[in-house]
């Protein structure tokens, strides 16, 4: 059986012919002799070892090529110890690599190197022998053990995953959301046609006189902050004596297909911070977004700094791009063709189906989060194991067409957030400039979404005082740290460089969560110059806004498909 390649989007992104790849390499003819030659080689070398049974333990012990550092897909003994897989092995990592060194000297401009580089790495991905169940011996051991079940499993679990529309990464059967995630007590203070706003219970006899308002991602569902009790920023920031109030965004259907960019800044952002000042009485809110909620926070400041409005005492940024000059891999899908494409379907109504940015997202990191299934699942007609980040993975969320391509256009393709008075956003220039709230900006070492130097230039856009701080791990890992965990590590520097290499070569690393760092930072600005705490209220909402639904609310349980 083989494995259906993955999907990356309804408008891939436009790579050079054959021709024009092939005149570019051949540019560079002594170059491409070297490469070639030096292929061939080693190519002739595992081929000589193989044949030669005197040879062939030596080979073994002594491979032509090994993996790469931290590649598990050829951690079972069979591609060590038997000549034939070994063989497999090396013959493919080489072609691999002389593939990429190929597409790597390619004498193209540096948005289509960078597309054929993610193009030839897909296909290399995909065609690895693991991912076949006649040239991977774990497959054929178990199919061979099992008399065929695996097999028929496997065909079960395909029509299974094509009937949901995506590949299962995690038993999806043993999580509900409000049941298993999302369990912080709350409740749902305010809701509208886009947001259902979130109120936690306070856990401290006091809490902060201002109010702490997250803005989660909009491209996915809010829990992510919220998963279990032991990995919760909700509840850490909760139990840090902080009312905290949540944006749940709504899983849109077409007939929320015309929300546009400004509405996720009003009814969303800007309307999640008047509840919640109104709520708690307070003069000002402390405001927190996470990747593309941190996006949205920024413009709607922006928003209020153009209309002389001060309703946010401190802005922390997880994980947000507001420069995307260098946007990472995720820049290799967008291009002028293919966003005026979306903008002709959907940019005047309609959706982005989750399934389509999940689908994108997973094709990033297709070692991790495509190909390991594939073979699992289909494969070897395994069940994936339970993993609550995985299965808020799967939790696809939809985008209103008008406002995901406003989106991408003003960010991706043509970035103008960064530019003063580039853009008009609720009717006003915005100037991320006149933004000089006191920042906590977070960025993650390892992120493939939001580069730690993209997200560093915010320091530089940004007015105000700012602190940041690089935290290791990737995009989700290295922000849900929990601090009870003591893991990981993060970089910290009073010193603020424009280059973010210059920063981080004078930088200190600290072991454990950066949790810790945020809240003492945090502190300052819980309350006001005479009092920073309150009592505790003793429920949620106010007589004006009171208490719809328990969290985690209607909103997050509704699904893409």
């Amino acid at each position: 059986m083989q494995p259906l390649p993955p999907s990356l989007t309804a408008t891939p992104p436009e790579l050079p012919d054959l021709e024009t790849w092939m005149s570019a390499l051949l540019q560079g003819s002594s170059r491409f002799g070297l490469l070639q030659s030096s292929y061939v080689s080693k190519q002739a070398q595992l081929w000589s070892a193989m044949l030669d049974p005197q040879s062939s333990a030596q080979a073994l012990a002594e491979p032509v090529v090994a993996s790469a550092l931290g590649d598990r897909r050829f951690a079972s003994r069979e591609w060590r110890d038997n000549a034939y897989f070994s063989y497999l092995k090396q013959s493919y990592l080489l072609a691999s690599d002389f593939l990429g060194e190929l597409a790597a000297n390619a004498e193209l401009e540096a948005k289509s190197k960078e597309r054929l580089q993610f193009a030839v790495k897909q296909w290399c991905d995909a065609m690895c022998p693991v991912n076949f169940a006649a040239t991977n011996p774990q497959v054929l051991k178990l199919a061979l053990d099992s008399r065929g079940e695996s097999v028929t499993r496997g065909i079960a679990n395909l029509i299974a995953d094509v009937h949901k529309g995506h590949i299962s990464q995690t038993d999806e059967a043993v999580f509900e959301v409000g049941r298993d995630l999302a369990l912080t007590p709350g409740d749902v203070v305010y809701e509208n046609g886009l947001i259902q706003l979130i109120q936690y219970r306070a856990t401290t006899p006091q809490v902060g006189l201002r109010p702490l308002v997250i803005v989660p991602p909009c491209i996915n569902k809010y829990y992510i902050l919220d998963l279990r009790p032991e990995n919760s920023f909700v509840r850490y920031a909760v139990e840090q004596g902080h009312t905290v109030f949540v944006v749940s965004w709504r899983n849109v259907g077409p007939e929320q297909g015309n929300f546009d960019w400004d509405d996720y800044l009003e009814m969303g952002v800007l309307k999640a911070i008047h509840i919640a000042k109104t709520i708690t009485r307070s003069d000002r809110v402390n405001a927190l977004g996470f990747c593309v909620g941190g996006t949205l926070l920024a413009a709607a400041l922006a928003v209020q700094a153009a209309k002389g409005e001060s309703t946010v005492e401190s802005v922390t940024y997880l994980a947000t791009m507001l420069d995307f000059s260098a946007p990472g891999q995720l820049g290799v899908f967008i291009d002028e063709k293919g966003v005026a494409a979306r903008e002709a379907a959907i940019g005047g109504g309609g959706i982005l189906p989750g399934v389509d940015l999940a689908t994108t997202f997973n094709a990033l990191r297709a070692n991790d989060l495509v190909w390991p299934y594939v073979v699992n699942n289909y494969l070897m007609g395994g069940t994936p194991a339970a993993f609550d980040l995985l299965y808020w993975n799967s939790d696809s969320t939809n985008l209103p067409g008008p406002m995901y391509c406003t989106y991408v256009r003003n960010t991706y393709l043509e970035n103008k957030l960064r530019v003063p008075g580039a853009l008009q956003n609720c009717g006003v220039s915005v100037d991320l400039g006149k933004v000089d709230r006191p920042a906590f900006i977070l960025a993650t070492r390892e992120d493939h979404i939001v580069p730690w130097r993209a997200a560093y230039r915010s320091v530089g856009l940004l007015g105000g005082e700012k602190k940041f701080v690089l935290g290791a791990s990737g995009h989700i890992a290295g922000v849900i740290n929990p601090a009870s965990a003591n893991k990981r590590s993060y970089w910290i520097s009073d010193s603020y460089p424009e280059d973010a290499d210059a920063w981080f070569e004078q930088a200190s690393e600290e072991r454990g969560s950066w949790w810790p760092q945020w809240s003492q930072w945090l502190e300052e600005f819980k309350g006001g110059k005479d009092a920073k705490t309150r009592a505790a209220p003793a429920q949620t909402g106010s007589s004006k806004y009171p208490a719809i639904e328990p969290a985690p609310g209607r909103y997050v349980k509704q699904k893409a498909n």
